[in-house]
């Protein structure tokens, strides 16, 4: 076994009910499933650490999520006893290193994390989703040293990050973005608006992705880190159909200025940091998925079988029963798509094409079950009550943010056009 993480969960008044747990229960830590020899697993086949992180996140959302997600759906806002439970669970530092103050575990163990949070709020997994995989990463892979070491402890232990690249005019054309960006001595001045922006009303650290050389059009595109105090200006809340809890804003900068030592990699590189990014961040997306449309199934089916009509529980019913099987395959394909994609990320391959594919299905399938879902129960599933209803409004989230369905399958069309043509 590799390191283990240094980071054991700390007890306070919303984590008190789950702390109990044994210290070796709560910890987790990189363990590669890859060696130098060959060895051929499942795609079920998880090291120690990682099923242990599982079953950690598990508890975590039944215990402090769970009591919360009607009232945050209602309220359109994030509890912030959920925020800080996130960090004080070691779950907003998964892959940073422990020297650092965070887990040091896998990438599939973010993976993970995203899934098994959203079974039970999607709202609460994107915001655990947007913060590691988007935020957290493109400081560690493109942050110089310093960087990282002002940044990440912050970004493990309590400072909520947000990822700033979306547009009004700049959408799936993302390079298209017009926030501008002027050096003036040893700072840098931002102007600009941006739109669309997850986390961004409890976030205290932002990326912010501005054109320093409209000349070079893409190619002038630089990412900033910066912080509320410094003037970011939050302009709008969204009012949304589902994930409703988690922040969306339009930001405005007025003459936003930032230190030049706040320049995550190089000058004119932001465009190739975005690209990357958003790959990783699809798989993320797809973890919601698949964690939503497994939420919505379990809600769902055990009162299938509670419901009886003409003698016996409906789910019986062939009719309903080869839904209810359909939906369990579309849901385990979504699923091996999903770490698919994560095991070929962790092991140095390309995953373009398998993010795209994981992210368009694990999408459609959410959709699919959620909305399967609401039927199977009847006039109760209709119901906020149950719950069942707010998988299908946040489900729908899923074909839209961090590339759309059809950029997705215009990405997975161009593999295949490279292949056969």
């Amino acid at each position: 076994m590799l390191r283990t993480a240094a980071r054991s969960l700390k007890t306070n008044p919303i984590a008190r009910t789950w702390a109990v747990m044994p210290r070796a229960a709560r910890t987790f830590s990189r363990s590669s499933v890859v060696s130098s020899q060959a060895v051929l697993n499942s795609l079920d086949t998880f090291t120690d650490e990682e099923q242990m992180l599982r079953e950690t996140v598990q508890k975590f959302a039944q215990d402090v999520i769970a009591p919360r997600v009607r009232d945050m759906d209602e309220n359109e806002m994030m509890d912030p006893a959920v925020i800080k439970g996130l960090f004080e669970a070691g779950l907003m530092g998964i892959e940073t290193s422990s020297e650092l103050g965070g887990a040091e575990a896998s990438f599939t163990s973010a993976i993970i994390a995203i899934e098994e949070l959203a079974k039970v709020d999607p709202s609460v997994s994107v915001l655990c989703d947007v913060h590691n995989t988007l935020v957290n990463t493109v400081i560690r892979k493109y942050g110089s040293k310093e960087q990282q070491e002002q940044w990440l402890p912050k970004l493990s232990e309590s400072s909520l990050g947000s990822f700033c690249l979306s547009e009004s005019v700049s959408g799936s054309d993302a390079f298209a973005l017009q926030t501008r960006a002027k050096k003036d001595g040893d700072h840098w001045i931002i102007n600009g608006s941006k739109m669309w922006i997850t986390n961004s009303y409890e976030a205290e650290t932002f990326l912010i992705f501005a054109n320093t050389d409209p000349s070079k059009g893409y190619r002038g595109i630089t990412c900033f880190i910066a912080t509320k105090d410094m003037g970011v200006q939050i302009a709008k809340k969204e009012q949304k159909l589902g994930i409703r809890a988690s922040s969306t804003c339009s930001l405005n900068f007025d003459d936003l200025k930032i230190p030049a030592e706040n320049v995550i990699g190089e000058v004119g590189k932001g465009y190739k940091i975005a690209i990357e990014i958003l790959n990783e961040g699809r798989i993320g997306i797809a973890a919601q998925m698949i964690g939503l449309a497994q939420g919505a199934f379990d809600k769902a089916v055990p009162y299938t079988y509670q419901r009886t009509q003409f003698g016996q529980p409906v789910g019986t019913f062939q009719g309903m029963a080869f839904q209810i099987a359909q939906a369990a395959i579309d849901i385990e394909t979504a699923r091996l798509l999903t770490y698919n994609a994560a095991r070929r990320k962790e092991e140095g391959k390309d995953f373009t094409r398998e993010a795209a594919m994981a992210k368009y299905w694990s999408s459609v399938v959410a959709q699919k079950v959620s909305g399967s879902a609401i039927e199977w129960a009847g006039g109760v599933g209709f119901t906020r009550e149950t719950g069942i209803e707010k998988y299908w409004r946040d489900s729908k989230i899923g074909a839209i943010y961090e590339g759309t369905s059809n950029i997705q399958l215009q990405t997975i069309a161009k593999f295949v056009q490279k292949q056969y043509s």
